[in-house]
């Protein structure tokens, strides 16, 4: 990669954004961008009128929820020649992080995290509510644990991919749902893949696609299950998630 430029995609997801999606657009530094897609989740409503009238491309499959849309998403961007895809939510949050993000991809990191906690207090002065505050730090610090990494917001909504990533992970397997947004941090690593965090602000005071709470208290159980399976696996037993993945060498630095 390094005898040309790297292809940036902007992916938006959505999924019943119509409302969102001309505001989102105002927002992105649209210059940073080779191509802007959307990645739409079987939307109900107008989102995929409204991208065209806007001359995005929009794709659009049967709904699933957030981690079949990832996927579909990533390798449909790839399949176009993307390098890099940063994800973008069709409510428009995180577009801050946008050009930091782009900035790791070019220094060859395959996950770029957003980071809300960059600040401790920050997330709560953006209107966080403390049971998701508190549940984002104790399950982000379980994963920091056992998988060995830095960055410290692991459920953040912001996050850039590079081809890499898509070309090694294995999207065959993992949760169709939220969920997959551990999922295939835990992927990555385990691929020893690069992985780094960039600061990013949510502001839950305005209109904005969050996950419920009621979907948040599942990540209590799913979170150390998958981490069970990340241990299982570097021990050479593959399960689940895991489970055709073959090994990629010796676990590496701290990243």
């Amino acid at each position: 990669m390094s005898a040309r430029k790297k292809r940036i995609f902007g992916m938006i997801m959505t999924y019943n954004c119509g409302a969102f999606l001309e505001k989102t657009l105002r927002l992105l530094p649209r210059e940073l961008f080779d191509t802007i897609i959307v990645a739409d989740d079987g939307s109900t409503d107008n989102t995929v009128e409204v991208a065209k009238r806007l001359s995005i491309p929009a794709f659009s499959h049967p709904h699933g929820g957030y981690g079949g849309n990832l996927k579909f998403g990533l390798q449909k961007a790839v399949a176009m020649g993307a390098d890099g895809v940063i994800e973008i939510h069709g409510d428009g949050q995180f577009a801050s992080s946008i050009p930091e993000a782009i900035q790791k991809l070019g220094q060859g990191y395959d996950l770029v995290l957003g980071n809300r906690f960059y600040k401790l207090l920050q997330p709560l002065k953006d209107r966080m509510s403390l049971i998701r505050y508190f549940g984002n730090l104790t399950l982000s610090l379980l994963g920091r644990i056992v998988l060995w990494i830095r960055p410290t917001d692991l459920f953040t909504g912001f996050r850039a991919y590079s081809r890499q990533l898509v070309e090694s992970v294995d999207f065959s397997r993992g949760s169709e749902d939220y969920f997959y947004s551990f999922e295939i941090i835990a992927l990555s690593r385990y691929a020893n893949l690069k992985i780094c965090q960039v600061p990013a602000r949510c502001f839950y005071n305005q209109a904005h696609t969050s996950i419920s709470l009621w979907k948040g208290f599942l990540e209590i159980g799913q979170t150390p299950f998958t981490l069970f399976l990340y241990v299982l696996a570097r021990a050479g037993i593959r399960l689940g998630l895991f489970a055709s993945r073959k090994e990629t060498g010796k676990i590496g630095n701290r990243l």
